[in-house]
């Protein structure tokens, strides 16, 4: 059977989220992937599996060659897949509700930013983002 580019690009885009939510953010059977990041530590290689957006680039490289093996195709999928397997992992993220301060009085600038950023739920915050969404 002979899988249409559609559906290569779908599957692509898939494994490359479920692959790269295992190892960035699953802790995996007998707790075997939360002992493999300990081991990489704090390496580049460490590093790079610490951010979703980072590490989906390097899993959606090998993934792009199931779409196409045409270098400007395969640079074209290669960047769709980790773009698609991102805004899967965006899916998972519950909106960030800014509540008001009804305890500031006017005027009062002490309570106008917050000193600490909030995590969303307690889920990693995206590479570069500090712990803002957007």
């Amino acid at each position: 059977m002979e899988w249409s580019l559609d559906l290569r690009l779908v599957v692509a885009v898939l494994a490359t989220w479920r692959v790269t939510h295992l190892l960035v953010n699953e802790d995996g059977p007998a707790d075997i992937i939360v002992r493999f990041r300990t081991l990489l530590g704090e390496s580049l290689a460490g590093k790079l599996i610490d951010c979703f957006n980072c590490f989906s680039l390097w899993m959606a490289a090998p993934a792009a060659l199931f779409v196409s093996r045409r270098p400007l195709e395969w640079l074209a999928c290669w960047l769709a897949i980790s773009g698609g397997a991102c805004l899967l992992e965006r899916l998972g993220y519950k909106p960030v509700i800014i509540q008001s301060d009804s305890g500031a009085s006017e005027g009062d600038v002490a309570h106008v930013l917050r000193s600490e950023a909030i995590s969303n739920e307690g889920k990693p915050a995206l590479c570069g983002t500090k712990g803002q969404l957007d």
